[in-house]
């Protein structure tokens, strides 16, 4: 055999070697089994302005995920046996069925509900409803000042408070950038945590001794006082006040009104399928 045919036969073994091999995956960085994960996967992973330590962590944790995540689907689809997975492929694709439908109704009634409430529906809704809606805790109003001890102004300031009147709003303008917290307005309805948090001496071991219908507070600390009257309560599991649950009873409304949407949309979409053919029952 002569120098020529050796180095064809070479060419050809070499050539039939590269054949069997896997192509090799442009850009890829990384590999487990056949999935190969690119540059391109990673585009935008990374914020703007990150380190490039940060970056290098970001990077590598996403990675080590994404292999993970083949790894244990592998693993899974070896291990797994028939049945289980029939089981699991028969979910997957009643998910996808049940998210795309999801979101596509959702975009329909988006665009078709209305979401304008008038206060006579509210409040026609709330007097046939209201026992459905009870208090899950107590519900208090109140008005308090949070002011320094040393105030020039104290005397003047709790006298106001105490025999409190809209009519010293100017009063109240005046003197308001002097407290470090207050609220006046009590005809709105607070929970128990919102007063933990506005009036830190009350907690739930003395609440009971504080929060009484028409009591008045004078409480001092290190360096602030306390002015606090309590307008009135309500127990658990009352029937909720009107303008406390209003937010509540729209949001209601307006989902009876999507429901309503959805089941007349569904049914339409089923009566124009039979219109046009598109939908039978086979007898």
């Amino acid at each position: 055999m002569n120098k020529r045919i050796l180095i064809l036969l070479g060419f050809f073994m070499l050539l039939s070697c590269n054949y069997f091999k896997p192509a090799a995956k442009p850009a890829a960085i990384a590999r487990v089994e056949d999935n190969y994960l690119y540059r391109e996967d990673l585009k935008d992973l990374v914020p703007a302005g990150t380190s490039k330590e940060d970056s290098i962590v970001i990077v590598r944790n996403y990675i080590d995920r994404w292999a993970s995540q083949k790894l244990l689907i592998h693993a899974a689809e070896v291990n797994l046996d028939k049945d289980s997975k029939a089981s699991f492929d028969q979910l997957i694709k009643q998910y996808k069925t049940d998210l795309y439908t999801k979101a596509y109704i959702e975009e329909v009634v988006k665009r078709s509900v209305d979401t304008i409430v008038s206060e006579t529906e509210i409040k026609s809704y709330y007097e046939s409803t209201k026992e459905n809606f009870r208090t899950n805790g107590t519900l208090v109003r109140l008005r308090y000042v949070n002011l320094k001890k040393d105030n020039p102004k104290f005397t003047a300031i709790k006298s106001k408070f105490l025999d409190y009147k809209k009519s010293d709003q100017k009063f109240w303008d005046t003197y308001a950038l002097q407290f470090k917290s207050f609220v006046l307005n009590d005809s709105v309805w607070v929970d128990m945590s919102q007063i933990y948090s506005k009036l830190p001496f009350i907690n739930p071991d003395n609440r009971d001794s504080y929060i009484v219908s028409g009591k008045t507070i004078e409480y001092p600390d290190s360096s602030d006082i306390y002015l606090v009257k309590i307008s009135h309560v309500l127990d658990k599991n009352q029937i909720s006040p009107y303008e406390y649950i209003k937010p509540t009873l729209i949001e209601v409304i307006i989902n009876k009104r999507k429901l309503e949407l959805i089941k007349k949309f569904e049914k339409e979409i089923t009566d124009d399928a039979i219109k046009d053919q598109k939908y039978e029952i086979y007898k």
